[in-house]
């Protein structure tokens, strides 16, 4: 038997905005209508969804577990009658990684806005990788794409590889006393010319400081030489700006780089790449992927997102 449907929504209302007062003002009901509905709720399933302290309102265990069963089911419902009634909702969430939303999405969405004024976007960056949920977001740039009622369409493989402000490529040349074309000739066979400059290494990618070096140099079997100075950060967006301000040479992700854009504050060393094995993925729910909003989404990131697979397959020319 289904429980009684009019307190489901009340319920969601009440456990999102953690208040009745509020519930009742979204809802537009009195707050006795509202504490009736929950009551109800309450009564129908056995358990106590909500425990009261004074003012203050918490969901119990089994409410939190009843607001992850109902959740997305409500969103469903709603998203179907407002389909079936003409009503597009244009309102999308995306989550993704920091560095790639500060790196690549934010200086596109201007381009995004003009070629799909009629969404209204929300972009919430995550540190780590973000859970597949409709609570958390509508769609998802991400490296999980073992989620199971999830779609997922690859962008790219992630490639890291050196750079430094251009001052401080300036001071390489000039301490090596080599030209650019000399330098890339040398740094061919010997990367190990890089040691006695300060190398910048994070956190975020391998979990472990320096092992993005460790494996940059292990390419051209070689071990990181034990003389070399590093800068340490714990995230790859701090590195970027480490290099920007000519602390040193930092490997950065090929989505954080664009060599056509003369404003750059980087310049690539011209050397070799590494690949960490990481793919990332468009992901959204697999029962939404007729909705307008996602289905325009993903075609813009997709067609965005080839720029970088050509990008890296020049890279692993160049190298």
């Amino acid at each position: 038997m289904l429980p009684p449907l009019k307190a489901l929504p009340v319920f969601e209302s009440v456990a999102r905005l953690n208040s009745f007062s509020r519930a009742a003002a979204e809802l537009n009901v009195s707050q006795s209508a509202v504490s009736h509905q929950i009551r109800a709720l309450e009564d129908y399933l056995g358990e106590s969804l909500f425990q009261r302290q004074g003012r203050y309102l918490t969901l119990t265990q089994e409410g939190k577990n009843y607001l992850d069963a109902i959740s997305s089911s409500l969103s469903h419902i709603a998203r179907a009658s407002n389909q079936i009634r003409g009503e597009e909702d244009t309102k999308i969430r995306i989550a993704v990684y920091s560095s790639f939303a500060v790196c690549w999405l934010m200086p596109r969405l201007s381009d995004l806005q003009h070629k799909h004024p009629n969404l209204d976007i929300t972009i919430t960056m995550t540190h780590g990788a973000p859970e597949l949920s409709d609570k958390t977001a509508d769609c998802f740039i991400t490296t999980d794409q073992e989620k199971r009622g999830f779609e997922s369409t690859l962008l790219y493989q992630e490639t890291l590889f050196p750079v430094c402000s251009h001052a401080f490529y300036e001071e390489i040349k000039n301490t090596l006393n080599l030209t650019s074309e000399e330098l890339k000739e040398q740094l061919k066979s010997k990367p190990e010319l890089l040691e006695g400059f300060p190398l910048i290494t994070s956190y975020g990618i391998y979990k472990e400081y320096t092992e993005d070096w460790r494996s940059w140099f292990l390419e051209r079997n070689s071990a990181i030489p034990s003389n070399v100075k590093f800068h340490k950060f714990s995230h790859l967006l701090l590195a970027y700006e480490a290099a920007k301000h000519s602390l040193g040479i930092a490997l950065v992700n090929d989505y954080m780089f664009n060599e056509k854009d003369t404003n750059s504050p980087l310049v690539r060393i011209p050397t070799h790449h590494i690949q960490t094995h990481e793919h990332f993925f468009f992901s959204y729910k697999t029962s939404r992927r007729n909705e307008t909003a996602i289905k325009e989404i993903k075609q813009w990131i997709l067609n965005e997102a080839s720029a970088l697979n050509t990008h890296t397959q020049a890279t692993n020319l160049w190298s």
